[in-house]
């Protein structure tokens, strides 16, 4: 076994040494950030961490009338011991749409040979696209386009299987409003009604009133109930 390389790890001085022996005119930008945070004094390499997969889910859970947004864990068994020389290799880094992508260019293989230009997004493409629908103004109609469409409505299928409520459908408003309209309707008739039948009922059972004296028969003695009374 040879010697230990600290190459690495002086650097800094290795930097400041031929800035003093004038091999270079302009010390490198790096030399204080390395000072501030030096390189690792640990000779001996960690197993990298083994990330499990963490989905994002939007559940209804128990006790609960309001959606809520879940963390979910892919509980996966332990994977096999690596060979010596990947043991301490990067952990692979995954994404729930990569599985998507690797799907769809499959069994469209000649997309890959469209030309694309690999750019970063925002991740606010939901302000200006909508990705219910799979053609968006402005943006050709490639194979990242089909994964997020996908994406999105799998996740919305996901979540109503598991008890969400994204509100009520169109069909659902205007059978409410339907609904309103009727019941309102019904209490104007139901008030029609009685109406009407109050004034059938003080037509046909009216009392009868007593027949007013006569101003010819007053003084003469003869009373109303006589003249009236028959022969």
């Amino acid at each position: 076994m040879g010697k230990l390389n600290l190459t690495a790890l002086r650097v800094r001085q290795t930097a400041l040494r031929q800035k003093a022996n004038g091999k270079i005119s302009k010390l490198p930008p790096w030399v204080d950030v390395v000072a501030d945070i030096p390189p690792a004094q640990v000779l001996v390499r960690n197993r990298p961490i083994q990330h499990q997969l963490v989905r994002q889910r939007v559940k209804t859970l128990p006790g609960s009338s309001t959606p809520q947004v879940v963390f979910e864990t892919d509980e996966k068994p332990k994977p096999k011991s690596k060979k010596p020389s990947r043991l301490f290799q990067p952990v692979e880094i995954k994404y729930e749409e990569d599985q998507l992508r690797k799907e769809f260019f499959r069994d469209h293989p000649w997309e890959l040979a469209r030309p694309r230009i690999v750019l970063e997004t925002t991740g606010n493409d939901h302000e200006k696209w909508d990705w219910s629908r799979i053609q968006q103004p402005g943006k050709r109609l490639d194979g990242e386009s089909i994964c997020v469409f996908m994406s999105v409505n799998v996740a919305a299928e996901e979540a109503e299987a598991y008890g969400a409520n994204f509100g009520p459908t169109m069909l659902e408003v205007g059978m409410e409003l339907e609904n309103k309209e009727f019941e309102r309707w019904k209490q104007w008739a139901k008030t029609q009604a009685q109406v009407q039948d109050q004034k059938a009922a003080a037509f046909a059972g009216a009392p009868e009133t007593a027949t007013p004296p006569d101003d010819n028969l007053a003084g003469s003695g003869v009373s109303p109930e006589a003249v009236a009374a028959p022969q």
